[in-house]
């Protein structure tokens, strides 16, 4: 017979205590919330903003010396409801944190940029929906995309830094009349500056021939602009990528100017097998001009040699921005995301 049963409330996990939604929204929290704010925190937010959600670890990439130290500093801005979090359900472990932008985060941000609550199209709800998105392991996977590079920008053997980051957002908002993308980049070294289209494919969502299909929309685009931008591929396997690889060669085969939609494709699982890190700027793309007796990988800045007739990029100054201006270029300049991780004075603990 149990005589001392365990309390219900001891069988919950720790929940750190909140702030109230309506709480966190009035002037005088505000207030005193903005004191307590880092440049990092008040970044942070609007990055969460931009990309929509990101993980613990693709925080730790973009801001933190280590997990554990982003982990501290993101506890103190869930309880100030600047940032809110869920941990999505997987069969076997655990998944980190998900986090997401919350109610007080979302006024910082709009309170920054001179506007009010309701015109920063922002709801906590539909932020928080993302939790049961079918597109929600699609969003994370870009986002590690990028994180990833931001990380590696930030070692101290790098030799490239990424210096634009667009979200799918806002790709959709400067090009959804003709094509959708799943991100924008644009990676600098010494030897040069390369950008790109990504495609990040997840193997189950969207069929080969629906990934080539967007080759139309690619062309379209670069006939609209005059500019030419590779679309880069990420497939999660090596078997994914060989068939998108057969549907891509078709469909651009079909295209009236096929070199104004240079492609290279690479896979997840590839630097694993290697044996080396999961580094997107690493020597593991394959031009879609590559043959079965010509299966040279490349680095990401290498791809720049590929395809010769490019047109070069500026190399333009930012601070707190990204800039993505470009000689004649009619490419979008305004509103520009924010640089890929802070400034380095805002790194620490």
């Amino acid at each position: 017979m149990i005589t001392n049963p365990t309390q219900q409330r001891a069988l919950r996990g720790h929940r750190p205590k909140r702030l109230s939604g309506r709480t966190a929204t009035t002037g005088d929290y505000l207030a005193r919330l903005v004191s307590r704010l880092t440049p990092r925190d008040r970044w942070l937010a609007r990055m969460v903003y931009e990309h929509k959600v990101l993980t613990t670890g693709q925080i730790a990439e973009l801001a933190w010396p280590s997990t554990r130290a982003a982990n501290m500093r993101l506890l103190q801005l869930y309880r100030w409801r600047v940032l809110d979090r869920f941990q999505p359900f997987i069969t076997y472990g655990s998944a980190p944190m998900h986090y997401v932008l919350d109610v007080a985060g979302a006024l910082v941000v709009a309170h920054e940029d001179g506007l009010e609550a309701r015109d920063l199209d922002y709801r906590h709800e539909r932020a928080m929906g993302i939790a049961y998105s079918l597109q929600l392991a699609h969003t994370v996977g870009t986002n590690g995309f990028f994180t990833a590079l931001a990380a590696r920008s930030q070692q101290v053997d790098a030799h490239g830094r990424l210096t634009a980051w667009w979200s799918e957002g806002r790709c959709q908002r400067h090009f959804g009349d003709l094509v959708r993308p799943d991100g924008y980049g644009r990676w600098r070294e010494p030897r040069g500056e390369f950008e790109w289209f990504l495609e990040y494919d997840c193997g189950t969502e969207r069929s080969p021939d629906r990934v080539a299909h967007k080759l139309v929309d690619y062309a379209r685009l670069a006939s609209s602009t005059g500019i030419t931008t590779p679309v880069l591929v990420w497939a999660p396997t090596v078997r994914r990528e060989a068939r998108l690889r057969r549907a891509l060669t078709e469909a651009r085969a079909a295209l009236n100017d096929p070199l104004c939609v240079p492609v290279a494709t690479t896979t997840a699982n590839f630097m694993a097998d290697a044996g080396q890190d999961d580094d997107p700027s690493q020597t593991r793309w394959l031009p879609l001009e590559a043959t079965r007796h010509s299966q040279r990988r490349l680095r990401l800045i290498e791809l720049t040699t590929a395809w010769p007739d490019l047109p070069p990029l500026t190399q333009t100054a930012a601070t707190s921005t990204i800039s993505v201006s470009r000689t004649a270029c009619p490419m979008p300049t305004a509103p520009i995301p924010r640089a890929p991780h802070p400034h380095a004075t805002s790194r620490g603990g």
